[in-house]
């Protein structure tokens, strides 16, 4: 954020008269820079210069001494005998505490009705006797200083020509009948965090003259400039620390010289307090110009400036009071022989050692260039951020320095009485600026605006670039204060950016038709909706997983989903893995939903896994050359398999008690009936595999050996396609229940859903004519052996009565003295149509036969009579 005002950017640019924030605020955003918001002024009402006339201290019953003033507030004055004080002369009676002030002494006034910072309303009110009709304040009343200890008074303050009549405004004069305009700097647009910047975007859009407050004439580097050596052989990560680096020399400053009141009320402007003379100055030209600086106590320097990376172990005392330590990738600022004493973290703080103080009288102005990454890296891994570093993380401009320093130097010269050594050292390695190629017709190509080659050429030019013109190709270098520019794409969004974003037509975008059923992403889609369909709510949570799931999950150690990838670099310490699972994480948002009181839940969630490759990567080959092919092959061999899972948790009523019915709890039907409900949605045909289907006594069960964690393996239910292992659903293990502390009896499923996608035949639903001929039901009951499953019956029958059958389903399984020893009665009803005519007995009986015969071919199934 960066905060602007009318007053200060008409110093750097031609703006109307008149100029409000909100057509300021209009012509900043057609350039990119959005208003965060218009701050009104401080105060509000009337706040007035007041002449103390009387001044009456008497010391009250506890102990304290309080001032009855009688104060000239020119037309706000009670006449004579009147007013809530009668008095002899035309004048205001104010209750006062401090003491700094006395008879003929000019002071800040506020009347009735006035709002101080703070929304604090300035009212009438009786105390010590008396009636303070009116307030007399000070500066941190005013909200324009830290000084509460006394009254401001304005003939110590100001000179005598500039502070108004009794009675009239004081709000130009302390700067607080000014609003200010927030608006939101984006991370490329480093050089906004400056008037500087502001005016050149206000000159861009709206043509206003824009005169550089940096063009100033600096002098050269001389052979006495104050010694500087940048030692940074070994770069981190390719990065040179620092590039450049301008020191300036100033002596004899006077450490008590004031800073001027427009100095103090533009840095408050800007979110800065007023510290001391010498500070001031570099804060105030680095939200001018948008260079950091630093001012040295020249007496406290010991030999030559050293930049430098830290050293392991050492440490430095910040300006802020805080011990720090350092790490090798810290870039520093140092001096003593060989840089041995650290006196600052580059581009970020400086050190307590060698700051200025009330004491210092030469000063040594540093203006340096140092690397975004690095600076930034360093703020971080201290938690250390500051208004320099936000600045050199975002890219400073690099021809910068000088000027600014010059600028600094004017100033104490100025104000604070010190003389110019002359000495002048700049350590310059600034790369030049690499020239990009493109050709004219480019930004048409891409904004589909028809631009002019001049309308190219002279927007290029009025940024700052250099433009070359050799045919339809360009060659343009890009200013220094743009390091964002290092493409072709860069300067085709400056071209669209300056001639108008509103330029670019709108076009309605056509949407490309829905693409056959084989389109995966579509199908997911369809999944997931059907779940929300069917009472399933929707969840997402991060991919990231603690390094106990898997064991909480009874998984063991030969479980191929135990071998997650661990992540270099993760978001959290304690959740270094990728999830094998959609259930690794969402069982821990199921917990955290039951620890917060939501006990009824029905979750999902759809996204992807990660299944380590059992060659992994090979090394990353290096970025300057495009990798070769067989790198290449190696890399994407070693890429871990990502396929697409759903899954989902429940517990708790999954139907709700209603005065029109019982509340009913979820249970492991639910889970498996999601499973069927995905691949309806889908097209596909599985297999639920297990014994008791339909029995609420007897819970699915998984026959085979394979591995069902974290299923109960006696509560749960294999889905196949083919041979092919696609789903699991039903009940959670109970250890696993108390591991993530669910309630016991909960219930899950997970599904592959590229491998049920893929299963898909037929590219789609099969739709059967509508048959308006009347049906025929058929019961037949079967007793089998207790390892058969409904299922395989039910697929039997459906294959044995052809196209005749519509639907088959359970409507019984029984078990008892009737039933032989190991055997069980399941029941089935059959309903059966003909599409073109009405089905006779004898097709139906013939249906009957060979549905009879196959069962008891296959299952060795007997008809129960």
């Amino acid at each position: 954020m960066a905060f602007v005002s009318v007053e200060w950017l008409a110093e750097h640019v031609q703006v109307p008269a008149g100029l409000t924030l909100r057509q300021l605020a209009d012509d900043l955003v057609r350039v990119g820079l959005e208003e965060e918001a218009i701050h009104p002024p401080k105060v509000s009402g009337d706040l007035v210069a007041g002449r103390v006339r009387t001044l009456d201290a008497k010391e009250q019953n506890n102990g304290k001494v309080i001032n009855y003033c009688r104060v000239d507030v020119g037309a706000y004055n009670d006449a004579p005998g009147t007013g809530k004080e009668p008095a002899d002369i035309p004048s205001r009676g104010i209750i006062c505490g401090a003491h700094n002030f006395g008879v003929d002494d000019l002071v800040v006034v506020a009347l009735p009705g006035t709002v101080l910072p703070g929304g604090f309303e300035i009212t009438p009110r009786k105390t010590y006797g008396h009636i303070s009709d009116g307030m007399i304040c000070s500066e941190r009343e005013l909200g324009i200083g830290d000084d509460h200890s006394g009254i401001l008074v304005l003939n110590n303050k100001f000179p005598a020509d500039q502070i108004p009549a009794p009675g009239e405004s004081v709000l130009a004069l302390l700067g607080l009948d000014s609003e200010l305009l927030e608006i939101n700097i984006t991370p490329d647009r480093g050089y906004c965090f400056s008037m500087r910047g502001v005016a050149r975007e206000y000159s861009h859009s709206t043509g206003a003259v824009f005169t550089d407050p940096a063009a100033l004439s600096a002098p050269a580097p001389t052979d006495d400039g104050f010694p500087v050596r940048v030692n940074d052989d070994a770069p981190i990560r390719g990065n040179v620390g620092c590039d450049r680096f301008v020191t300036r020399v100033v002596t004899g400053v006077n450490p008590l010289a004031a800073t001027p009141e427009w100095m103090v009320r533009r840095l408050e402007v800007s979110g800065m307090r007023s510290i001391s003379l010498a500070v001031d100055v570099t804060n105030y030209v680095m939200m001018d110009l948008g260079q950091p600086l630093h001012a040295y106590d020249a007496d406290k320097l010991d030999g030559a400036i050293t930049v430098r990376r830290a050293r392991a172990g050492e440490q430095l005392v910040t300006l802020d009071n805080q011990e720090r330590i350092l790490d090798p990738e810290d870039l520093l600022i140092t001096d003593g022989e060989n840089g041995s004493r650290v006196i600052g973290l580059a581009g970020v703080m400086g050190g307590a050692s060698t700051e200025v103080d009330e004491g210092t009288n030469n000063i040594v102005v540093e203006a340096a260039h140092f690397d975004p990454v690095s600076i930034a890296r360093t703020a971080r891994r201290h938690k250390l951020p500051s208004e320099a570093s936000r600045r050199f993380e975002r890219g400073v401009d690099s021809q910068l320095a000088p000027a600014a320093a010059q600028r600094v130097v004017d100033l104490l010269v100025e104000y604070g009485g010190g003389s110019d050594t002359g000495q002048v050292t700049d350590f310059n390695r600034i790369e030049q600026a690499r020239p990009i190629a493109m050709d004219w017709h480019t930004p048409e190509a891409i904004i589909g605006v028809p631009y002019t080659r001049e309308q190219v050429c002279e927007t290029l030019r009025m940024i700052g670039c250099d433009v070359t013109e050799t045919g339809d190709l360009l060659q343009v270098v890009p200013p220094s204060w743009r390091p964002d520019l290092v493409g072709s794409a860069h300067l085709v969004e400056e071209i669209a950016r300056i001639l108008g974003y509103d330029q670019i037509p709108d076009i309605v975008p056509v949407v490309p038709p829905r693409r056959s059923a084989d389109n995966h992403r579509l199908l997911r889609e369809d999944a997931a909706r059907s779940l929300a369909e069917h009472g399933w709510t929707e969840v997402l949570s991060y991919p990231f997983v603690p390094e106990d799931v898997f064991t909480r999950q009874l998984l063991g150690d030969d479980d191929a989903r135990t071998r997650a990838i661990r992540i270099a670099n993760p978001l959290a310490d304690n959740e270094p893995l990728l999830r094998t699972s959609v259930l690794d994480s969402l069982l821990s948002v199921a917990a955290r939903n039951i620890a917060r009181g939501n006990t009824d839940l029905a979750i999902f969630e759809a996204g992807l896994v990660f299944r380590a490759s059992v060659k992994g990567l090979s090394g990353i080959p290096p970025v300057a050359s495009r990798p070769s092919d067989e790198q290449l092959r190696g890399l994407l061999g070693g890429v871990p398999k990502q396929p697409h899972h759903i899954a989902g948790i429940g517990c708790g009523n999954f139907v709700e008690q209603t005065p029109l019915g019982a509340a009913r709890q979820i249970d492991w039907r639910d889970a498996v009936s999601a499973v069927r409900d995905i691949a309806t949605a889908i097209g596909s045909q599985i297999r639920v595999v297990g014994s008791g289907y339909g029995n609420t006594d007897s819970p699915l069960a998984i026959t085979g050996p394979e591995s069902v964690a974290p299923f109960h393996p006696g509560r749960c239910a294999r889905v196949l396609t083919g041979a092919k292992l696609v789903a699991v659903a039903g009940e959670l293990h109970p250890d696993v229940c108390d591991a993530f502390a669910l309630p016991q009896r909960s219930v899950a499923f997970e599904v592959d859903l590229d491998a049920l996608i893929k299963s898909r035949r037929g590219g789609g639903f099969a739709i059967k004519p509508v048959s308006t001929y009347p049906p025929a039901r058929e019961d037949l009951a079967f007793v089998v052996d207790d390892s058969v499953s409904a299922q395989e019956a039910i697929e039997l029958i459906e294959k044995q009565a052809g196209e005749l059958l519509e639907t088959v389903r359970l409507f019984d399984s029984y078990t008892g003295e009737q039933i032989p020893a190991g055997k069980k009665s399941l029941a089935f009803a059959l309903q059966l149509r003909a599409v073109d005519h009405t089905l006779a007995a004898d097709e139906i009986a013939e249906v009957r036969n060979r549905v009879v015969k196959l069962m008891a071919k296959k299952l060795r199934a007997e008809l129960r009579s």
